[in-house]
């Protein structure tokens, strides 16, 4: 039963082949990235390859204390597989998992570069780890020098890999047929997959500077989010009811604003309504609720109006009184002096 169950298991070649085939029709699907199709094959073929890097872990079929050149021509493409996960990795689509998805596929292609400087695939610089790459850039952003000599050193990399790629691409294209129908012998198909793993060392370098700059904008707009929700979760203080300050009550009655709709108090008073809620600078924020507030305006209301009703009772009574001094001169009625 034992022999039977091996032979049912997929095979190194099997998972290798099937997730390889699976990450060309991702890359030339007509679909939506986000469609049910697409997302099927990314999740398959990333089910493989994973199930190949653990065989392969198993096997330990490369080590670091060999050189290139002992790893046989037909294993040499099994070191692509860290570059596989990375490629499908990215094409997966949740937007709630952006960024964890982006820092699994960093690794993936960190694993498959630092796998082919070590057995010096190619020249190549390992780019740096998240928090180093911060550093370095705070460091040359406060020098304009330097910073234009990396970003001309860069463009030129940039350059010289895209020269370099389409150049493997057509190679590649050229040994294709000969190397899968079998007809290349051992040297052909060793140069074959070395110019694959330069490709996808390209690749991975180009993948990790577009990973970086995603990863520096969604960290950045998460800490935006927090940042305007902290403010919105603050204490709003109900609104204040417009007034004018005068240094004294009489001073209050004759500098009014004219009409009763705006309200008006002393200095005083203005201090001693707001020592009593609480809302002075150095009381922090104000303790009394909305209601209280109200209450405390409508007491404020009630008490013009009746200022108000006393001076019209007291102007109207003077104007009764100087109508009466207009029909009654002086001295009428007075008949005991008449001469």
């Amino acid at each position: 039963m034992a022999a039977e169950d091996e032979l049912q298991l997929p095979r190194l070649p099997e998972l290798f082949e099937t997730g390889k085939q699976l990450l060309d029709e991702v890359e030339v699907a007509t679909e939506p990235a986000g469609s049910r199709i697409v997302q099927e094959k990314v999740f398959k073929g990333l089910d493989l390859l994973e199930k190949a890097a653990e065989m392969l872990s198993q096997l330990d079929l490369f080590s670091r204390n060999e050189d290139l050149e002992e790893i046989a021509s037909t294993d040499l493409k099994y070191l692509l597989v860290p570059a596989f996960q990375g490629a499908l990795t990215m094409k997966q689509v949740n937007p709630s998992k952006r960024l964890d998805h982006l820092q699994r596929a960093r690794e993936h292609f960190i694993n498959y570069l630092t796998q082919c400087h070590c057995y010096h695939v190619a020249e190549f610089e390992l780019p740096k780890t998240m928090n180093n790459s911060a550093e370095n850039h705070t460091a040359n952003s406060s020098m304009a020098y330097p910073s234009l000599v990396a970003m001309a050193s860069q463009r030129q990399a940039k350059i010289q890999r895209y020269k370099q790629k389409k150049e493997l691409e057509h190679r590649l294209s050229a040994m294709k047929s000969a190397v899968e129908s079998g007809q290349a012998d051992d040297e052909r198909v060793r140069e074959y997959y070395l110019l694959h793993l330069q490709r996808w060392i390209d690749i991975s370098l180009e993948e990790i500077e577009s990973i970086d700059q995603e990863i520096k904008i969604l960290r950045e707009r998460d800490s935006s989010r927090e940042a305007s929700t902290s403010n919105s979760s603050r204490q709003e203080r109900p609104p204040v009811k417009p007034f004018i300050l005068t240094r004294n009550t009489a001073q209050a009655k004759v500098f009014g604003a004219g009409y009763p709709s705006l309200a008006t108090m002393t200095v005083s008073d203005w201090y001693e309504q707001h020592r009593k809620y609480g809302a002075l600078p150095d009381q922090g924020i104000a303790k009394a609720a909305p209601e209280e507030f109200r209450k405390a305006a409508q007491q404020q209301e009630e008490q013009e109006e009746k200022e108000e009703e006393d001076d019209e009772q007291t102007l109207h009574r003077a104007r009764e009184w100087d109508d009466w001094k207009d029909t009654h001169p002086r001295g009428y009625g007075n008949r005991q002096n008449m001469g």
